[in-house]
């Protein structure tokens, strides 16, 4: 027994690759679109009910660190050094999330290594 070839799939080889090279530079283009906006983004967080509050980039830097009066005391550095750094992961982790789901959204849930 012989398996058939669905109707016209031999005939256009050629024109396949060629539209799935184009679909593949689409979704490069794409995803360096995606990218690029994200990074230029600025994500916000707070800790300790607004006492401290970062803001990073896309490029997962961060850019900026306020701090309310109230809660420097020389005498609790330590606990002024956590809330900057609870702050500051938060901050990263909503940044890596949109990224991730951006990415996701537009590959249609592909892996590509080496991509994002």
């Amino acid at each position: 027994m012989k398996a058939r070839l669905p109707k016209g799939y031999n005939n256009g080889g050629a024109n396949n690759i060629q539209q799935l090279a184009r679909q593949a530079q689409k979704l490069q283009d794409d995803m360096e679109t995606a990218a690029a906006e994200l990074e230029a983004k600025e994500y916000e967080a707070t800790a300790g009910g607004g006492a401290v509050k970062v803001t990073v980039t896309g490029k997962m830097e961060l850019t900026k660190v306020e701090l309310s009066p109230e809660v420097v005391d020389p005498e609790d550095v330590e606990m002024l050094s956590d809330l900057v750094i609870a702050a500051a992961n938060e901050a990263l982790r909503a940044a890596q999330k949109e990224k991730e789901d951006k990415m996701e959204s537009i590959s249609g849930g592909l892996n590509i290594p080496g991509m994002f």
